[in-house]
């Protein structure tokens, strides 16, 4: 191969390489900003939480969302639309103050319809609110 064959298979791959990572390449990746507001019944709090979660079109899901100014006991994404409960789909593993969505965590066909749709969030829980003091809505 010449040199130049060489560059030009170099620049391709990593153009394709570039493409997977762009915005439309069907991976949504969502900044949220947890509140006690957005829980179901709302809850009155100080605590926050913000993060970040990542679902890609084959449904793996990855990402973390971290609180301040509670004592969290466990996080999970549930599947529900806003203003409504529902079922956990996915349990968050708890590090401090962190809670990551575990390596290998993937939605199925019926989950990625729901999450399409607005119908999966992340919510935090606590001794004081046993049924979520934090939560957001996944928005693709």
């Amino acid at each position: 191969m010449t040199l130049v064959k060489v560059a030009v298979c170099v620049f391709a791959a990593a153009s394709l390489a570039a493409c997977g990572m762009m915005p439309g390449s069907g991976a949504n990746s969502m900044n949220l900003k947890l509140s006690g507001a957005e829980e179901v019944p709302p809850v009155s709090t100080s605590a926050a939480g913000s993060g970040s979660i990542r679902v890609a079109a084959d449904g793996a899901v990855s990402g973390s969302v971290t609180t301040r100014g509670m004592q969290g006991t466990a996080a999970h994404i549930h599947q529900g639309p806003k203003g409504q409960n529902g079922p956990v789909i996915v349990p968050l593993v708890k590090n401090g103050d962190t809670y990551a969505v575990p390596a290998g965590a993937r939605l199925n066909d019926a989950q990625m319809a729901a999450f399409k749709a607005g119908n999966l969030y992340v919510n935090v829980h606590s001794p004081q609110h046993k049924g979520g003091e934090l939560r957001a809505q996944l928005q693709p």
